[in-house]
């Protein structure tokens, strides 16, 4: 996800206040485990028979609406694991903090919350993650799993991207305009994405395959604020590019797609996971939608054919009886299933301390949810998957979105390096 240049600049400011500030905050740690009665060792974010777990979310901001549902999926998974017992006769507490897709906000809310939470089972915004990761590795060492997929997260041992990163991501979806939407070697296709970490990630994807390809990519970029795309689908038009990838929030693809179909630019435009919410079907730009546009998702949608997604949509609905499904719900549901698969094994181990829970999350090579691709997380170093669902929407299907290519990794993806 994305920010303005300002917000970076800002974001970077305060990320260096906060290293500085945790280097005299965290002498305790060393010292600060704990032996159950149980012999299980323990420290921060435990107390009592609490495990304390962190989300920092968007309920306000540009990505309120999936901000909303990613966090009510965990907290429903949180209500099961606990009614089913907990983790090693803990019960485990969501804390919850709404930044708003602020760089303030979210950088004080992860300054607040982490001395007192074991990890993070969700935190929203790419730039925002990456301001703190220079801490989370250097003495925080808390497990954060991200709503985020930028490239620039791999590497670290305790930050872990779910799913493809964007910029694989984007692979994948040029892929399906080439195979499935006619895109050939000679052609321009569009790239309207925005400043910071979450856009500029997917464009390195899109000029890698158009490197392979023999493709040209006519950049667009915007900033969070910039909601009307009449000026870049004029642009692209002019240019005469054959497709469109969008990289931005739900209210800039809906606009895109809107705006060119009342122009009569019938190209087919394909966007990330994050820009896309079934709210929009209900727009004058449902139609649109739902004739020309498709998105790279790393999972099935909500409304999968799946046993695991008919029971996640009845147990959501029987908790949120008047909130939408969406994919926000599946994202969030597959990052705190895989943060309580990491307790449960740490569990095993006798050890719930931060650096127990971190290594127990390394030794999980096949997590599968019944949501699509099986997620490997024992190499920090690369996305624990590389495979995309290529979804279109459709009012008429459970959460709006209907599947037209299975989860695969192209052959791009396959042989594609992150950060080369």
């Amino acid at each position: 996800m994305n920010t303005t240049y300002a917000a970076r600049v800002a974001a970077g400011a305060l990320a260096a206040l906060l290293v500085l500030a945790g280097c005299s905050s965290k002498a305790k740690d060393d010292d600060g485990d704990q032996q159950s009665a149980g012999g299980v060792k323990t420290g921060d974010g435990i107390s009592g028979k609490t495990i304390t777990l962190g989300a920092l979310t968007d309920m306000t901001g540009v990505y309120a609406t999936l901000g909303k549902s990613v966090t009510q999926a965990q907290q429903l998974y949180v209500k099961q694991l606990n009614a089913d017992g907990g983790v090693c006769g803990y019960k485990v507490q969501l804390t919850v903090r709404d930044h708003g897709y602020d760089p303030q906000k979210a950088l004080a809310g992860y300054t607040e919350l982490e001395p007192k939470v074991l990890g993070f089972a969700q935190f929203i915004g790419s730039p925002f993650v990456a301001a703190v990761k220079q801490r989370v590795d250097g003495q925080d060492k808390g497990l954060v799993l991200p709503q985020a997929w930028s490239a620039a997260l791999l590497g670290s041992p305790y930050i872990r991207v779910i799913g493809s990163t964007y910029d694989i991501e984007t692979i994948n979806a040029v892929d399906f305009l080439i195979k499935e939407k006619g895109i050939k070697k000679g052609d321009k296709i569009g790239h309207v994405y925005f400043e910071g970490d979450y856009g500029e990630s997917a464009l390195v994807g899109s000029k890698h395959i158009a490197q392979e390809e023999g493709l040209t990519v006519v950049e667009q970029k915007i900033k969070p604020t910039d909601n009307d795309m009449t000026a870049q689908v004029a642009a692209l038009k002019q240019a005469g590019v054959k497709a469109i990838v969008i990289s931005a929030g739900p209210r800039q693809a809906a606009s895109l797609v809107g705006v060119a179909a009342a122009g009569g630019f019938g190209v087919p435009i394909i966007g990330n996971n994050s820009a896309f919410a079934p709210q929009l079907l209900a727009t004058q730009a449902g139609p649109a939608l739902m004739k020309n546009y498709y998105v790279a998702s790393p999972s099935l949608p909500i409304g999968a054919d799946t046993p695991e997604a008919k029971k996640l949509v009845a147990d959501y609905q029987a908790a949120y009886p008047k909130d939408a499904l969406d994919n926000g719900i599946v994202a969030g549901w597959t990052a705190v299933s895989a943060f309580g698969e990491a307790l449960k094994k740490a569990c095993a181990s006798k050890d719930l301390t931060r650096e127990g829970v971190d290594k127990a999350l390394l030794t999980i090579d096949s997590f599968d949810l019944g949501f699509g691709p099986t997620q490997d997380f024992t190499d920090p170093k690369s996305p624990s998957s590389r495979q995309s669902v290529i979804l279109q929407p459709d009012k008429s299907v459970t959460g709006g979105m209907k599947v037209v290519r299975e989860a695969e990794a192209s052959e791009a993806a396959e042989a594609y390096t992150p950060g080369t």
